[in-house]
This record gives C-alpha cells, sequence and structure tokens, in this order.
C-alpha cells in the first residue's frame, strides 16, 4: 500500500498561482501513474493530470497551459504547479496513486480557493 500526504493549498486570488505537493511513501516500486484530482461541492471529482512511470502525461482541457505535474523520479513526490488560477479551479484537491494490479490509493485532499 502507499501513504500519501498533500501540502500546498490555500486561498489565491484569480490569476494567482499555487504549486500542490503530495509525499508518497510505502510501497513506492509498485506505483505505476501518480495524479490529482478535484472536487468541488456539489460536483464529481475529475482527473486534473496524470503522469505515469514512463513519463508519459495528461491534462483535463480546462487546465491545459495553465497547470503543470511532476514527480521525482523514485515517485517519492508529486506536484502540481498551477499558474493563472480561475475561481472554477476552486475545489479540494487530491492526490492519487495507481499501482501495478490496479490498486488505487488517496490523500487526505487539500482545499484551493480561489478567490478576490
Amino acid at each position: 500500500q502507499v501513504q500519501l500526504v498533500e501540502s500546498g493549498g490555500g486561498l489565491v486570488q484569480p490569476g494567482g498561482s499555487l504549486r500542490l505537493s503530495c509525499a508518497a511513501s510505502g510501497r513506492l516500486f509498485n506505483i505505476y501513474a501518480m495524479g490529482w484530482y478535484r472536487q468541488a461541492p456539489g460536483e464529481e471529482r475529475e482527473l486534473v493530470a496524470q503522469t505515469t512511470r514512463d513519463d508519459t502525461t495528461k491534462y483535463a482541457d480546462s487546465v491545459k497551459g495553465r497547470f503543470t505535474i511532476s514527480r521525482e523520479k523514485g515517485m517519492s513526490a508529486l506536484y502540481l504547479q498551477m499558474n493563472n488560477l480561475k475561481p472554477e479551479d476552486a475545489a479540494v484537491y487530491y492526490c492519487n496513486v495507481v499501482e501495478f494490479g490496479a490498486h488505487m490509493s488517496w490523500g487526505q485532499g487539500t482545499q484551493v480557493t480561489v478567490s478576490s
């Protein structure tokens, strides 16, 4: 199993930036993909960005060109650089890993608020 702890959320004005971090521990050797999801009140949880062990990345259309996902080589940490934030980006952001064998683990979430 993999344990995940997010940090870096907070309040930012529209147009501002935040960097989320996720520290991973446990069965790191078995991680296939790491990603960020978000969930706004009343909405379903959605994929924001994901990167795999072979460095394939994908982004939600709504964040392309504004957000950048990156990770440590040993899968020990995941980051999300968020630029030009918009009010619609406000949500609880969750770190996620998918292991070989498809087992998934989640962090506890970190709140991102975008407001003037």
